[in-house]
This record gives C-alpha cells, sequence and structure tokens, in this order.
C-alpha cells in the first residue's frame, strides 16, 4: 500500500512546474503521501485522494473541485472528486491524525494554537453558513464558522484539526441536518467551548504530545475556555482582555500562604507593579537561522479565577497573570494568563508569538491551498477538503522552511 501511494503521489503531473517555481514540494510529498492515506482501505481513495492533494498544491485561484479537474487533465474526472469528498466513505479523522503524528516527527511543535477562522459566503446554502458577527472585520456577515487547531514552532506552523461551529439555526432544523449530513451527535455550543472540543479531538484523542494550548481570548468568554482546559488538565497560555475579573494572590511572608481578596478587573491587577518591570530578553524566530534579538518589559502576579454564581471558592491553584510590553511604549500592551506559573517570563513571552506565526502561515500558506475555498453542502465533505487543504499547507510549510534552513545554514 505505502509503495502503491508513493507511487502515484509522484506520478501524478510529475513533469508540471508548481505555481511559484518552487520544486521542493514533491520531497515533502513522497514522505507524506504514504503515511496521510494509509488509513484509506481502497486503492482508488487513495489514488483520488493523492490526485486532490496535488491539485490542491498546483492550481492557482479558487480550489474548487470542477478547477482542480480541469487542471489535472481528461485522465480526472470531476464527479469522481466530487464524490470522493463529498460522499465517499472515508473517515477524515485517521487522515488526520497521521497528519499529526507527522507533524510532531519533521516539525516538532512547541503549541497547539486554537485559531478561528470566518469564511465569507454568498448563499444560505453551506453547510453551517450564518449571519455573525465578525470580530476581526467589526460586522455581520455571512459566514461560515470555524475553529482551527494548529501544531506551532518558530520555523513553521500547519492546521491538524478542524471544527465547524453550527448555529442553533442548523441544528434545530431537520431539514438542513438531514440535507448537509449534519451528525446526530453535533450539539450547540459556544465559540470557546467549540475551541476547547476542537483541541480534545485533534490532540487528545489523537494521542499527540501534551503542549500549551495557545489562544487570542480578547473576544472570547475566557473565564469559561480556561475553567475548561484545566479541567481537562491541558496547560495553556492565552491572551485577554484587560476587564477579566480576576482575584489578586497576596503571598505573606514568612509562611507564604495565600490570601485571596475580591475580584478585579486584569488591567487593574497589574496597575501596581508599573514600577516593577524587569526586561527580559528573548529571541524573535529561529535562532540558528538568524533570530532577531527583543527586549520586552514584563511584570507578572499570581491570580485565580473568581468563583462562579453559586459557588463559595473558584478552582483551586493559582494562575500567572503577564502584562507585557515594549520599552518607550504604553504599558502593558499585552495581557496574558497561564497555568505555567514557575515557567521563565522569556520563555512565555516567545511562546505567545507564535500565534504571530499561524497568522502569517494562514495568509500566506492556507489562502493558497484553499482552506477557505470549499463550495461544497455536506458537512462531512467540508471536513474531508479541509483534511486534504491542512495536508496541503503542511507540505508548502515544511518544504519551505526546509529550504530557508539550508540557505541559512549555507
Amino acid at each position: 500500500m505505502a509503495v502503491e501511494a508513493q507511487s502515484t503521489i509522484l506520478s501524478i503531473d510529475f513533469q508540471r512546474r508548481w505555481p511559484d517555481g518552487f520544486d521542493g514540494y514533491d520531497t515533502v510529498l513522497a514522505e507524506l503521501g504514504p503515511l496521510l492515506f494509509a488509513s484509506l482501505s481502497r486503492s482508488d481513495q487513495r489514488r483520488t485522494g493523492a490526485t486532490y492533494l496535488r491539485g490542491l498544491l498546483a492550481a492557482e485561484g479558487r480550489k474548487s473541485i470542477r478547477n482542480l479537474a480541469g487542471l489535472l487533465g481528461p485522465q480526472t474526472n470531476e464527479q469522481s472528486l466530487h464524490h470522493f469528498i463529498n460522499s465517499s466513505t472515508w473517515e477524515w479523522m485517521p487522515v488526520r491524525r497521521a497528519l499529526g503524528r507527522y507533524l510532531v516527527r519533521v516539525a516538532p511543535p512547541q503549541a497547539w494554537v486554537v485559531r478561528p477562522m470566518a469564511i465569507l459566503k454568498t448563499g444560505r446554502h453551506s453547510v453551517g453558513v450564518d449571519r455573525r458577527f465578525v470580530p476581526a472585520r467589526g460586522q455581520v456577515l455571512n459566514v461560515q464558522q470555524a475553529v482551527g487547531v494548529w501544531a506551532a514552532a518558530p520555523r513553521l506552523s500547519a492546521p491538524i484539526g478542524w471544527r465547524l461551529h453550527l448555529s442553533r439555526a442548523w441544528l434545530d432544523d431537520d431539514a438542513r441536518r438531514t440535507k448537509a449530513l449534519i451528525p446526530d451527535d453535533a450539539e450547540p455550543e459556544t465559540l470557546g467551548d467549540c475551541g476547547v472540543e476542537a483541541v480534545l479531538e485533534s490532540v487528545r484523542a489523537a494521542g499527540l504530545p501534551t503542549r500549551p494550548v495557545l489562544q487570542d481570548l480578547r473576544t472570547a468568554d475566557a473565564a469559561r475556555v480556561v475553567r475548561r482546559l484545566r479541567a481537562a488538565g491541558q496547560p495553556f497560555l492565552v491572551r485577554i482582555g484587560g476587564m477579566l475579573p480576576l482575584v489578586p494572590a497576596a503571598v505573606s511572608a514568612p509562611s507564604r500562604s495565600a490570601v485571596r481578596a475580591n475580584p478585579v478587573s486584569a488591567r487593574l491587577v497589574l496597575a501596581p507593579l508599573r514600577d516593577l518591570r524587569r526586561p527580559v530578553v528573548w529571541t524573535d524566530g529561529i535562532p540558528s537561522v538568524g533570530g532577531t534579538v527583543r527586549t520586552t518589559l514584563v511584570g507578572a502576579s499570581r491570580v485565580a479565577l473568581p468563583p462562579m454564581p453559586g459557588e463559595s471558592t473558584g478552582p483551586e491553584g493559582e494562575l500567572l497573570l503577564l502584562g507585557v510590553g515594549d520599552p518607550g511604549r504604553q504599558w502593558p500592551t499585552e495581557l496574558w494568563l497561564t497555568d505555567l506559573v514557575d515557567a521563565q517570563h522569556g520563555a512565555l513571552v516567545r511562546l505567545g508569538r507564535l500565534l504571530e506565526r499561524v497568522e502569517r502561515d494562514f495568509a500566506g500558506v492556507g489562502a493558497r491551498v484553499g482552506l477557505q475555498d470549499f463550495g461544497g453542502r455536506s458537512f462531512g465533505g467540508w471536513h474531508r477538503h479541509m483534511t486534504l487543504a491542512s495536508a496541503a499547507h503542511a507540505v508548502v510549510a515544511i518544504a519551505r522552511a526546509d529550504a530557508a534552513h539550508l540557505l541559512g545554514a549555507a
């Protein structure tokens, strides 16, 4: 099976140049392909999967099934590609797990980054599409709302799992559910809960190594997400808004017993620390290929979550609140909350920069391989397309990172 999959990956349109003129993708395809499609039991499915993946990499413009079939030539049947994505029987989770294990091996992640993605749509029939407020745009738009889980390291990042956020308008409409083939166990959830579930099914259920979950929660219910991550035993570093209520933990010497105060906003917790800030020197990027040394002012305080209504006390265990800002500018410009209370502040600052790594890769690679281009209407079709688009993203990211490393070492 592995030999056949590798042969298929390399034989399809082997002579065609890639759109950007870069020829490093074939090496990654030859290694990843056999692993990616090993769970597909039928040879025709493995061949079609390889065809679709290569089409995502080679096609320019929108990655519709029609465009992929047109690019790959008369030997590729558009109907077979459509069936393979929208109504075939192959399971996408084993393919995603194979992709995750491969990334852990070749580009070990330092964090699992949870990133929401709003996909603009013009109609109302694509699965999950609804009118929603999109914080990044500051508008109510017609979108599909999804959450991706990314394996992130300084040299590259790539998505390994996706969860489609479905509104009640879809889940309470039996006719729409049936037509889109939405599973019976899909239930209403907040966008924050959607992100937590995405981590649990993409990382924990797949047996991937424990790494901190990194997420921007400034526009989400940060306290709820933090509580759920702590309950799951999942370490985290999350960016928060300044108004999040927290309980300062005043430590009295010499006993160092924590004395809980009343909840105040995160920004007010940090206000007394302005004169206690300390410079932290850290490397932005990859030190081995010329990362940039930066200095950041950091102030930190031990805190806890306040109790929920009806609770007498909040969750056990202290958290660390970090205020981060550059010298000469208003401080803090960023607020972070983590359960990694004993970690070095410089390491936490550098870890937080992986959010930017994911944003760069999403903009520079994700759009190129079709992460926002699925035009079908079925729940399974969306997940199968996203799985193969994630694999295409990994191929591009790894090949480019390898090339940059060789260039830096030369």
